[in-house]
């Protein structure tokens, strides 16, 4: 019996149905018993009376179920609703009440109002008790039991996030934890209870973790500082407690997700995520058909993600490396079903023949040319692959760019740009002269440029959980070292505002912040993965590598900076050189790389000097910057 009871209420129809009578006897009931009460009040009324009460009842009946029915109250799910559908039934009920009355003024047969009132009060009341009833059986019936098996935890934050979050771990059945109580710093709310769970504050709190030995805590707070973040982990931390977080992420589809993660190394980066707007720069691309050089690579694959959401006419993915490419490929297949014009080719900068073909037969509205070499030491014992990939690459795309009609090219620099102390930072400088000369061009013209990113390929982020997996050591080039970091969908977000925003010539740079010490950086990661250190993992100075800064830099310090429309974004104000200029610059820079015979680097290291005026060895600008830097990190602490 208690199966096909069950059965019966996981219709949807027959639990509609089912509400359906039930609203309709306790309507019926509670007019029976009104007019029961009304005629021994009153006395015999007379013969009439019951035929108009019930006809006027009728009436009121069936504008309430219409009314319920036109706002969806039976649409509900009442095991499973909030405080909006219990406020919806009375609103409808009310609405229904307030119609009855006129449309029996208008037909003849009001009797005043206290039938209409006091009936539709009654029943609106049994609907509300039964379904509020309904709810806490449910609740009740299928919490579970034996919640001294789950593994208790404490919720940090008494909010919206923090109250959805308990209700789901206390009453999900297959949740292993149990919420014991919030911590909140609102004084409304310290000392009382929300959802039968006491809210403390954190020194209460602490001596609660401590006396139950709480081991695990959940931070559930929205609009968190990194900050905020930073100083709550290491509290909780340092009392033993595993700290994790719980967030919900808006997709695409409208959908919010909800999840319990793993504390980031991002959350305690000591900087607010760059909010870059946008939604105006995507308006831009979309209907355009997108190029993306290296389109297979971490900001690449990022850009084809965020491009693609855009809604192109076409995009092309464009890459010498097939694995790459494909797996970007197969990711967007399988996201957009076929809704995306998508055309993945595999060829590289350097071979004209190769570029002109895809530019003459696809003719892309926008190119962002992301392919390049990027690693430093590998740059600086194969220094010709470095001008040969980087600088020829981008003269390469950028003239097909302005052959064939492109609006906008956009090139994707680095931070090592700027005063480059390796091969790899030079001839980053020298593809950002081939971008600024080009202000004669019927194509924009532009690059942007930024710091490190976290977990691209090559970023140390990466690197470092690697060698505490592997039990260490972790190997920082020097504890001085410190860097600009920012993620890879808000490097890609800035790429594309960039894009769509500039006009000829311009060099993009990001306020990005402050920048983090590499050492604190590697003291993070081994604590957040529970180890401590110098006792379980061994942090190791290994020195700086070759063509290796100490200290990068976002602007070249001689020149000014231009706003934007957003704040975060600025335009350098670099006097760019003429076409023959550079084009003069790299021919200087392949005649070294043809007497090098590829593999002697002094050359082109010798030549690259004398194009890239910037381009000084690591020991003039290591020695010169460390002082200084060093005060500049202690005032951002």
């Amino acid at each position: 019996m208690g199966k096909l009871i069950s059965k019966i209420m996981s219709s949807k129809i027959a639990r509609r149905i089912i509400l359906l009578l039930f609203d309709i006897f306790s309507f019926t009931a509670v007019s029976g018993l009104y007019y029961f009460f009304k005629q021994n009040a009153n006395g015999i009324v007379t013969v009439d009376t019951p035929l108009l009460f019930i006809f006027n009842g009728a009436i009121h009946l069936a504008l309430t179920l219409l009314i319920r029915a036109f706002l969806s109250v039976y649409n509900n799910v009442w095991r499973y609703t909030s405080t909006k559908a219990y406020f919806l039934l009375i609103t409808a009920d009310s609405f229904a009440g307030i119609i009855t009355i006129i449309v029996l003024r208008a037909i003849g047969t009001y009797n005043g109002m206290w039938q209409a009132t006091f009936v539709g009060a009654f029943a609106c009341l049994l609907a509300l008790s039964a379904r509020i009833a309904y709810n806490l059986v449910y609740k009740y019936t299928s919490s579970p039991k034996n919640t001294k098996t789950r593994e208790p935890v404490a919720i940090v934050g008494a909010g919206r996030l923090a109250t959805y979050l308990a209700g789901d771990l206390s009453n999900n059945p297959n949740s292993k934890m149990e919420p014991l109580f919030y911590v909140d710093t609102d004084p409304t709310k310290i000392g009382n209870k929300i959802g039968g769970l006491q809210v403390h504050d954190k020194k209460n709190a602490e001596k609660i973790i401590r006396k139950l030995g709480i081991k695990k805590v959940i931070i559930a707070i929205t609009n968190k500082s990194s900050e905020e973040m930073s100083k709550l982990y290491y509290h909780y931390a340092g009392l033993g407690c595993e700290v994790k977080v719980f967030e919900t992420l808006i997709g695409k589809d409208g959908e919010s997700k909800a999840s319990i993660r793993e504390f980031n190394i991002e959350d305690l980066l000591f900087r607010e995520a760059i909010d870059i707007k946008t939604q105006q720069a995507g308006e831009y691309y979309k209907g355009k058909t997108v190029l993306i050089t290296g389109g297979g690579g971490s900001i690449g694959s990022e850009l084809c993600r965020q491009v693609a959401e855009c809604e192109p006419k076409q995009l092309i993915i464009f890459d010498i490396y097939e694995n790459n490419a494909y797996e970007i490929q197969q990711e967007l297949v399988r996201k957009y079903k076929g809704e995306l014009d998508l055309v993945v080719l595999i060829g590289s900068v350097r071979d004209t023949e190769r570029l002109e073909a895809v530019f003459k037969k696809y003719k892309p509205d926008v190119v962002f040319h992301a392919a390049a070499h990027k690693h430093v030491p590998l740059m600086e014992v194969s220094a010709a692959e470095a001008i040969k990939n980087n600088v020829v690459g981008t003269y390469n795309t950028a003239n097909m760019a302005e052959k064939y009609g492109v609006k906008k090219f956009i090139l994707v620099s680095t931070d090592k740009a700027v005063n480059p102390t390796n091969i790899m930072g030079a001839s980053k400088r020298m593809c950002e002269m081939v971008v600024q000369c080009r202000t004669d061009s019927t194509t924009s013209f532009a690059a942007v440029r930024f710091g490190n990113v976290l977990g691209s390929n090559g970023s140390v982020i990466p690197l470092f959980k690697r060698q505490i997996e592997e039990g260490g050591p972790i190997t920082i080039t020097d504890s001085r070292i410190i860097r600009y970091f920012m993620t890879i969908p808000e490097a890609s977000r800035l790429v594309m505002t960039a894009g769509a925003m500039a006009e000829s010539g311009q060099l993009f740079v990001l306020d990005m912040g402050k920048p983090v010490k590499i050492y604190d950086l590697a003291l993070d990661m081994i604590k957040l993965s529970g180890l401590e250190p110098f006792v379980d993992i061994q942090i190791k100075e290994i020195g700086l590598r070759p063509g290796e800064k100490l200290y990068e830099e976002l602007l070249i310090k001689s020149e000014d900076l231009d706003k934007t429309a957003n704040e975060k974004i600025f335009v350098e104000k670099d006097k760019p050189l003429t076409r023959e200029q550079v084009d003069a610059k790299i021919a200087r820079l392949m005649k070294a790389v043809n007497e090098s015979e590829n593999s002697n680097c002094d050359i082109i290291r010798e030549a690259m000097h004398e194009v890239v005026p910037t381009y000084k060895t690591p020991e003039e600008v290591n020695e010169k910057a460390a002082e200084s830097n060093e005060m500049k990190m202690a005032r951002t602490k």
